[in-house]
């Protein structure tokens, strides 16, 4: 059977507004960001995972940054990005950023790599975006190679190549390194090439629609001869006393966030129906009362045979305060519950 099931929270740095309504600066969501973190870990959360973005509606475009800001005042809570976006940067700085935070932090540093969802980074720092696929396949491979923490020979065409080089800070125990995709089959078996864990983004969808990806990842995983690896999920959501008091929270933040990036996509305007749907049995929202919550977690975990899943809780302008309590439902009611359910029903390994 899998020996455990980790829970965790995710967050981008959404840009909030306060109880009056005024959008907050981003210098005091970054700082709210650390306290949501402090809190998590306080309650015995499994991780905390901190979005990049380069866009006036998130704040966080450092996460090893406010990671390590998190590192000084916290213990036992693994720390990672959600996702960083490798295409878009240096292989070597990643890896030195993320070995230096798993300094100090004691070695609790991961790090989720992917293409993100957005491509604001691509000419801010000078790349093109014909070259979006080349640019994560070789950023990838290089830094596949640096996980090994030997001297690196490498070469490609995207950025200098590396002859015998050492690459420090060098980790006391290894960096875990997982693959963020949103489910292109190209994407998973990607990550079964290089031997690494796989993080599904499911943002819109029943979870279950994603097990032929999970079934492939692994069909993979034996074809490059590597052993079963864990694979997990992020997914947004929101937990309040009530499946009424939930939606109604989480509701009017949700939907200008939807909306915004709706109206970059060429997407018409959301609805409550729609809303309602994503938060429905079968939606990839997790919102709800922690009992509601807990069982389609726990569903989730079971059909696709997870080891980690991690809610997002932040949602456009959802304010601090209410995420804070969310937080609380999530870690003191949430996962006693999810373990409860899951114990009664275990995952089958590799299932």
């Amino acid at each position: 059977m899998e020996p455990h099931v980790e829970l965790g929270l995710d967050t981008f740095g959404d840009v909030t507004v306060d109880a009056d309504g005024r959008r907050k600066s981003d210098a005091e969501v970054i700082r709210d960001v650390v306290e949501e973190a402090v809190l998590a870990d306080r309650l015995g959360i499994d991780f905390m995972g901190v979005g990049e973005h380069h866009r006036a509606d998130f704040a966080v475009s450092s996460p090893e940054t406010v990671l390590a800001a998190i590192a000084g005042r916290t213990e036992r809570i693994r720390l990672g990005s959600a996702v960083t976006v490798l295409s878009s940067d240096d292989p070597v700085r990643v890896f030195q950023r993320f070995a230096t935070l798993d300094a100090v932090s004691g070695g609790r540093a991961e790090v989720i790599l992917g293409r993100g969802s957005f491509t604001e980074s691509f000419p801010l720092f000078g790349y093109e975006l014909d070259q979006y696929e080349q640019l994560f396949e070789e950023k990838l491979d290089l830094f596949a190679e640096l996980l090994r923490e030997q001297p690196v020979t490498w070469q490609g065409e995207t950025r200098a190549p590396l002859r015998g080089q050492q690459v420090v800070p060098r980790t006391e125990r290894g960096l875990t390194a997982w693959v963020g995709v949103g489910g292109s089959p190209q994407s998973v078996v990607r990550a079964a090439c290089y031997g690494l864990p796989l993080m599904i983004a499911i943002i819109g969808g029943e979870s279950a629609r994603f097990a032929p990806f999970v079934d492939l990842y692994r069909r993979a995983l034996d074809q490059f001869e590597h052993p079963q690896l864990p694979i997990g999920v992020h997914s947004p959501g929101h937990v309040a006393d009530t499946d009424e008091q939930a939606m109604r929270e989480l509701w009017p933040h949700w939907r200008v966030m939807r909306d915004r990036i709706g109206r970059e996509r060429g997407w018409g305007p959301t609805s409550l129906a729609e809303f309602e749907h994503a938060a429905g049995p079968n939606g990839s929202l997790y919102v709800g009362s922690p009992d509601t919550v807990a069982r389609k977690i726990a569903a989730t975990v079971r059909t696709l045979g997870l080891r980690r899943f991690d809610m997002k809780y932040s949602a456009g302008t959802l304010p601090h305060e209410t995420m804070m309590a969310s937080i609380e439902r999530y870690g003191s009611e949430v996962i006693p519950a999810v373990r409860s359910l899951l114990a009664a029903q275990p995952v089958a390994a590799g299932s």
